[in-house]
């Protein structure tokens, strides 16, 4: 018969042993100490005045009372060290870095997770909610494919429900894209002034949309007359416009408003001029009352000039007016087409 237990070394009590309570109280703690385990800390030099029942892992290289003793436990019991040998599955307590910990044959490890397991919330660095019910707070996070590809599904009930990644600054939402309350895929933004807005929207077809382009289609009200040469004219409607597109204040000339660019950006422009006469004449396309970007040259008819131009946000479109001839003012007519590219 062994003198010790098999698993935890416990001394036994054996027949005709003469002072039996000393073995039992040996036994007693060394129970004390492994059963309900607490390791105060990994270390390689034994503490000065240490508590009684203290427990350390000792590591390489470790010395004095604890030389050639790495990889065992020492318990420091009735003024001595005592050194335990752990076995594969035991489990403890690490205190100084407050986590659990299990030994696996070679040192001790953090438990290992289930392989499979179900969780109401999870909290990774952050604290979930009945909403949130998984919360990371992290610098990223990786997603990757497990041999091939890796795709990311974010599915909602029905068509009037939401499915859709919402990006935030400071804790507001500032854009959001995927299917929002239709099954349409968009992207919507949200400005300070403008509120959210849907920038771009691509149908069950594969129409796309881009609803808050700036554009415009602009002329006079219908009208046959002759600027004097050195004059303004302007627009009196917007037949077609989008992204915030506007007129301004009305011209000196008293011939309509200028249109008032919203963001900057290249446009497209298209100046359409329709002449009645075939003097000497000419129209510019004008910026800021100063800078031409587009000309157009005499004769009777109708004929467009086309242009691209980088116009900043607040510009303002007039045409200005060389030499004398009449024009036929209107939709159709004489008119200003722009888009942003």
């Amino acid at each position: 018969m062994p003198d010790t237990t098999s698993n935890l070394a416990l001394p036994f009590i054996l027949p005709a042993q003469a002072q039996k309570h000393v073995t039992h109280n040996e036994a007693l703690q060394r129970l004390d100490a492994l059963v309900q385990l607490v390791i105060q800390s990994p270390a390689t030099v034994p503490p000065s005045a240490p508590p009684e029942g203290e427990v350390y892992w000792l590591l390489a290289p470790s010395s004095g009372a604890w030389l050639g003793r790495e990889g065992q436990l020492a318990l420091y019991q009735d003024g001595a060290w005592v050194f335990l040998t752990p076995r594969i599955g035991w489990r403890g307590y690490i205190a100084s870095e407050q986590r659990a910990t299990i030994f696996n044959g070679e040192e001790w490890i953090d438990p290992p997770l289930p392989s499979q397991v179900n969780f109401d919330r999870l909290g990774i660095a952050a604290t979930p909610d009945s909403s949130n019910r998984l919360a990371i707070s992290s610098p990223a996070s990786l997603f990757n494919h497990a041999g091939d590809s890796h795709r990311l599904t974010v599915n909602k009930q029905s068509a009037g429900d939401t499915a859709s990644l919402l990006f935030q600054s400071n804790w507001q939402g500032r854009a959001e894209m995927g299917l929002a309350g239709d099954d349409r895929f968009s992207i919507k933004v949200n400005g300070d002034e403008t509120g959210w807005r849907q920038a771009i929207a691509i149908s069950e077809e594969g129409y796309v949309r881009l609803d808050q382009r700036p554009l415009a289609r602009a002329a006079l009200t219908t009208a046959t007359f002759t600027p004097a040469s050195g004059t303004a004219t302007g627009f009196d409607l917007l037949h077609l416009s989008g992204g915030d597109m506007t007129l301004g204040a009305p011209l000196a000339s008293g011939f309509g408003k200028p249109v008032i660019v919203p963001a900057a950006g290249f446009y497209l422009l298209a100046l359409t001029i329709t002449a009645n006469g075939a003097g000497s004449h000419a129209v510019a396309l004008r910026r800021n009352a100063s800078e031409d970007i587009a000309h157009h040259a005499g004769g009777a008819g109708t004929s467009t000039v086309m242009t691209l131009a980088w116009l900043n946000g607040g510009d303002a479109l007039t045409l200005y007016h060389s030499g004398t001839t009449e024009y036929a003012f209107g939709y159709g007519k004489t008119e200003l087409n722009l888009m942003m590219l």
